[in-house]
């Protein structure tokens, strides 16, 4: 029985796995189900389409960068399983905002006044719940598994989540918005039922006071942080990937709409290839690794991954020939001569993606104290939500601006090159660690839980 095969049959670890897939498919589903509706049946100008977009996804990022530093601090202090459970109670609440704003903007009422201020603050709210279930699902992970399992648990939650988003994209594409409304409510009574079956985790450290001055415990908590080296460039590079999958998932929707001249299904499955590949790309990153934690592929693959941006990009610009009306169905899209080529540079732009960053999200809950792993990963949400941010920003001037949408997907190519760079030195940090510690006879984990 393989290690990955083992954990799922285990309450230490398949109730969490459960609690965030659901998570990640609720969250999916609604922001999709709203960001598909607005684009296709309320705006009608690729300006006013990419804007909003960017918008949305702003708006979700947001909480991350404001909230983080307070989620992990109630991690680690606090039982992660009570805090989880509490969370997604609140969910069940933001959820019936969410619906409540579906709902308005199908029957066409107050759909500028009142509808989509409420899809924009329950859309704000999913982030801020995600943001306290982040730092948890991470940092349960070395305090329930075993050192050995860590990174297929961390593959695991990452393929889950990425499974999950495919899910809930696939749903949003294909089920009338009325539907996806009663549908965000129910699973997020089901994620709460989940989350009532994860094993207690009480914090692992002795008692500290909470600061609950957002700005100034997110500037000290990341100052604390980022002083390792490894989870310095660690925590970069996973931001500047998670920037240019925003940018990315930013554009889907508007290129395809108006430069495939595809309807939302066709948006949706966009969406869907692009979680399949990071999922594949998260599993067989642990296996090319043989489970141990390490960068040394990740600059070969996120090369590889701008490269394949770059042939999505050509093929985004030799699609002039699609007919302009009507939009495409799936089965239209896919007898397109250049579909085929389309999907497949999207597919390697998401498993290189995945292979990229899989083992950096190990080295922050590996190379710390276990007592301080929420934190890590804490901190971490606030560098990487910054980064998505200010990509978002960046992405909804180019729109603003009027700068064609497939001419953006430069922006995402150019970041992969600044990636490789910073996963080569955390490869060559990480080489000069192994090389200190096996001098000295000691290792990582255990010369930080003896300081």
């Amino acid at each position: 029985m393989t290690v990955t095969t083992r954990l799922l049959r285990r309450r230490r670890f398949l109730p969490l796995f459960c609690t965030q897939l659901l998570n990640a498919f609720n969250d999916n589903l609604y922001k999709t189900a709203m960001v598909l509706f607005v684009v296709y049946f309320i705006y009608n100008s690729e300006e006013a389409e990419g804007s909003f977009s960017a918008i949305a996804s702003g708006l979700f990022i947001l909480p991350f960068f404001l909230l983080s530093a307070l989620a992990g601090q109630l991690a680690d202090m606090r039982d992660k399983a009570a805090i989880i459970r509490i969370v997604k109670l609140c969910e069940v609440g933001l959820m019936i905002i969410g619906a409540t704003g579906l709902l308005l903007a199908w029957n066409g009422i107050a759909v500028n006044a009142v509808a989509i201020p409420l899809m924009l603050l329950a859309l704000f709210l999913t982030g801020v719940q995600s943001t306290f279930v982040g730092p948890i699902k991470y940092a349960l992970l070395p305090q329930h598994l075993r050192p050995r399992e860590v990174l297929a648990g961390t593959g695991l939650v990452e393929a889950g989540t990425y499974i999950a988003i495919l899910g809930g994209t696939i749903l949003a594409g294909w089920i009338p918005v009325q539907w996806a409304a009663g549908a965000i409510i129910a699973i997020s009574v089901v994620g709460y039922l989940a989350s009532r079956q994860i094993p207690p985790a009480p914090p692992l450290g002795p008692a500290e006071p909470i600061d609950r001055n957002v700005w100034r415990s997110s500037v000290q908590l990341v100052k604390r942080t980022m002083h390792d080296p490894q989870i310095f460039y660690a925590i970069i590079a996973i931001s500047f990937f998670w920037t240019i999958g925003a940018v990315l998932v930013i554009l889907f929707p508007p290129l395809v709409k108006n430069v495939i001249v595809a309807g939302k299904e066709v948006a949706s499955l966009f969406l869907v290839v692009f979680s399949i590949g990071v999922a594949i790309g998260s599993v067989s990153i642990n296996a090319l690794l043989k489970g141990t934690v390490s960068a040394r592929y990740a600059p070969y693959a996120v090369i590889v991954m701008g490269l394949f941006v770059v042939a999505f990009y050509a093929v985004c610009r030799m699609w002039e020939a699609a007919p302009p009306h009507p939009l495409l169905d799936v089965a239209g899209f896919m007898a397109m001569p250049l579909a085929a080529p389309l999907m497949l540079t999207l597919l390697g732009i998401a498993i290189a993606g995945g292979m990229f960053v899989v083992p950096l999200y190990a080295f922050l809950t590996t190379r710390v104290a276990v007592t301080a792993a929420a934190r890590t990963i804490a901190a971490n949400n606030i560098v990487n939500s910054g980064a998505m941010v200010a990509g978002s920003l960046v992405a909804w001037l180019l729109s603003a601006a009027g700068v064609d949408i497939v001419q953006q997907l430069l922006l995402a190519a150019g970041m992969c090159l600044i990636s490789a760079w910073l996963g080569n030195r955390l490869y060559r940090v990480e080489k000069r660690h192994r090389l200190d510690t096996s001098t000295d006879g000691g290792t990582p984990r255990m010369r930080e839980k003896t300081t």
